[in-house]
Order: structure tokens, then sequence, then C-alpha cells
């Protein structure tokens, strides 16, 4: 607690959110004022875990290139980040956390006047017979990711098998594509990326295997088999066996809340911390949380969602730091904008999905368009499809869904700005956007699909 004016700030987490908090917050407000004690149970901070598939790929050289900032560099900044230390238990009325050493087992209270949440996500890991045999992997730290290289390159095996077609599964698979694996995709799905509608799901799925990657759509892993030395040879499905060297657990994440469950602390229809717009724990004075452990607001559905992404727990990490630091700032929420792709194929998403848009009683339109990236002279230009949702009789622009090879993902950023200033189709037609044939068609592909999408509003 505080002492002689002097207050203690304590975070929970030393990835993203947590120290990107603990930096803004030191920005603000020197040691004297403030101390800042950070806990992380690895033995890693600041890292990318979003560059993790590209690490195992090999298109990142080295794993310290996804270190963003070392723990001897945050303690440069007076911030005293302890490593290998997990936090057990928060004691809100006590306003304390005990802190258990990974390595030696002893405990400890800390006191703080300030307290941020930042967990995290921790993978989805079925229970399944064999889920724990050597060769089976999750992929979520650093840690992590070395424990998989060093299976892939001890391996004589070059069969691999990913479960999920999500981010995570189909980053992967590109990843193991480019060791030289044989890759079969088990989805529980109709098609790969559930963040899509189906019908842009398909074109990713018919891209996949024409990259050689076996696609299993509508299959359920029931068991991991293993071999007579213990190691996995197999996953099976209700129809099937697929024979395996390694196996990729892609299945997605979930948040990290159970220290805030047990501490009472409100949580959300998805598991993770619910927050005001200044990030602070619903119903708390001195406590804030953010990055994969908080649910946030979609702006577009006015509900909350779980959207564990790096760059919201960076903004989180800001905003809170700003806070917790005398200053003031909001974060007012997100679109659901994600990109990804598998070798050449990108793939790109904001906004509502159909599904999305009937879950909240909106009514809508679609229409989807072929166009490409380029002036179709000029060389180089390449397909794509762009899907848009736009609602019924007002014409706001709902979602936007792209998939197509070089120059296609990064247009969604174009429908995630409209979806922010809530703008209609027929306002999008009218954005003035760069052109050149080097780089888009007289008309972008974006406001092709505004323009469809306008003129069926008009005619609904």
């Amino acid at each position: 607690m505080s002492i002689g004016g002097r207050e203690r700030l304590v975070v929970i987490g030393g990835d993203a959110a947590g120290m990107s908090a603990a930096s803004q917050a030191r920005r603000l407000r020197e040691p004297g004022e403030l101390e800042i004690v950070a806990f992380e149970r690895g033995h890693f901070t600041s890292f990318s875990a979003c560059g993790i598939p590209y690490w195992v790929g090999g298109q990142v050289p080295e794993r310290d290139r996804l270190i963003a900032r070392t723990a001897e560099e945050h303690r440069a900044r007076d911030i005293d980040l302890r490593m290998r230390t997990e936090v057990t238990e928060i004691d809100v009325a006590g306003q304390r956390v005990r802190a258990r050493d990974v390595d030696s087992g002893s405990e400890s209270w800390t006191s703080y006047d300030k307290l941020v949440i930042a967990t995290g996500a921790r993978p989805v890991r079925p229970d399944l017979p064999g889920a724990d045999a050597p060769g089976v992997h999750g992929v979520q730290t650093l840690d992590d990711g070395q424990a998989l290289l060093d299976t892939l390159t001890g391996t004589r095996g070059r069969r691999a098998v990913v479960v999920g077609a999500g981010y995570i599964g189909v980053e992967m698979a590109e990843a193991l594509i480019r060791r030289g694996f044989e890759v079969t995709v088990v989805n529980r799905g109709r098609e790969p990326m559930s963040t899509l509608d189906p019908d842009m799901g398909r074109l990713v799925h018919r891209a996949m295997e024409g990259l050689g990657i076996t696609m299993v759509n509508d299959a359920e892993v029931t068991e991991v088999l293993t071999g007579a030395d213990g190691r996995v040879r197999a996953v099976a499905t209700r129809d099937a066996e697929v024979p395996a060297d390694v196996v990729i657990l892609g299945i997605g994440v979930r948040p990290e809340t159970a220290l805030a469950r047990a501490a009472g602390l409100p949580l959300g229809a998805h598991g993770g911390l619910l927050t005001d717009l200044a990030m602070r724990v619903r119903g708390q004075e001195v406590v804030w949380a953010g990055g994969d452990c908080v649910e946030v607001l979609n702006l577009v559905s006015g509900q909350e969602q779980y959207v564990p992404l790096g760059t919201h727990a960076n903004k989180h990490g800001q905003v809170i730091g700003t806070n917790a630091g005398g200053g003031y700032a909001t974060f007012p929420g997100v679109v659901g904008t994600a990109v990804s792709k598998v070798c050449d194929l990108e793939i790109a998403r904001t906004g509502l999905r159909e599904k999305d848009a009937r879950r909240v009683g909106l009514r809508f339109e679609t229409v989807t368009i072929e166009s490409t990236s380029r002036a179709g002279y000029y060389p180089g230009a390449a397909p794509m499809t762009v899907k848009m949702l736009a609602e019924s009789r007002t014409g706001r622009l709902l979602g936007v869904q792209i998939v197509g090879r070089e120059g296609a993902a990064k247009r969604v950023d174009i429908a995630a700005v409209a979806l922010t200033a809530r703008m209609t189709v027929e306002q999008l037609t009218a954005l003035d956007l760069g052109y050149a044939p080097p780089f888009s068609p007289v008309w972008d592909p974006v406001l092709v699909a505004a323009r469809k999408a306008a003129s069926k509003v008009r005619t609904g």
C-alpha cells in the first residue's frame, strides 16, 4: 500500500497488455511517485505470440526477434518485473495478491494500491485419450514454439495433422508446408475459417487443397492414437484414422480468468472479464483488466464479444497505463477486424457475419463480387472475392469479408474505418480512395461491392 505518498501498481501478466500498461504508467509517473511490480509466470515477456507460426515456418529466423522488450529492459526502466512467478490468488478486499515462485515453490503476499489483470488466454486442449502424448503440441508461448521446432527437426516422419482450421490452424498449416511436411487439417466446421461465412470459407478450402493441404471438414477428433513408444502415430475421428508424426492443436483459446472468478470479479457470457470504457473492472475502483482475458464491446452489434488479438491488447495496455498513471483514456470497442494468410492466399474480415447479424435481430442484404487487386491489364493482377453485408432499408454497412491473393487482406481496413464511422454503403461508394493501375482497378473492389450493396438496398 502507499507509503509516504508513493503508490504501488501491481500487474499480473508480463506480455502485451500487462507490460504496455506498466510502461505507460511509468512514462506518466516517476519511480518516487509510483512503484510498479509485475508478475510473469513464463520465461519471456513482451513477445509476439502472433509471430510464432512464422518462426516455426522459417520466415522469422530467430526466436528473439519476436521479443519486443526483455525483462532486463523493463527493469532498467524501474519496473520490478518478477519472472517465473505465478499469481495464485487475488484478495480484492485486502488489496493484495499471493504469488508463488515457479521454481522454488515459495509464496508471498504483495499489497497494491492499483491492480492490473492481464492474464491472457489459455489454449483449448481437448479432453481426449492421448492428447498429452509426445508429439502433440499447442502453440501459445515461445516455449511451445521451441518444443514444436524440436519435434519437427527430430522426427523422421513427415506427416502432420493440424486440429482446427481457425487462424492458428491455417497459419500452422502453412508453417508445416514450408517445413516440407505432408499436412492434413481436421476441422469440426463445414468449412475452414469459421470467422467467415461458409461460402467464403469454401474459397479458403479450395485454395488450401490447391496448396497440397488435405482438408477434412465436418470431422471431430475422438482420440490421439499412440505407438509402442508412446508417441503419437495418428488421430482418430468417428469415420477414419489420419496418420500423424506430429499433431498441432489449433482449436483456439479461452480467457484465462480463473483467478478473477475466484476473486468474485464479474465475467461475461464468454468467460472474459467485464470492464468499463476506461478498462476498469466493473464494480471496482482500483482494478483494471485488459488483453485476452477481457470481453469488449462490438460497435456494430452493440454486444460484448471475445476477440483475443494483440492489437487490442496493446491498446488496452495504453489505456490502462494512462488511467493508472493519473491520466484519462478510454477504449470504445472494436468492429471485429482480423487478417490472416495461408501461403499466398490472404483472408480478411471485419464487422458481422450473416449469423452474427441474425443473432442480434438485424435484417440485412448480402452481395458478393469478383474483382482483381490491380487494373486487369496490369501485370500481376490477382483475383479477389469481396462479400458485403448491409442493413436492410438503412443501408448501414454491417460487415465485409475478403479472400484473395496479394493486395487483398489490407483492403479490409477501408471497411473497418467505415464501420467505426457507422457509414452506409451509399456513403462508402463516394470515398476518395487512391487509384493507379499498379494498385487498384479504377473502381476498388470494396467500392464495387458497396455499389452493388447500395443498389440492392434501394430495390430491396
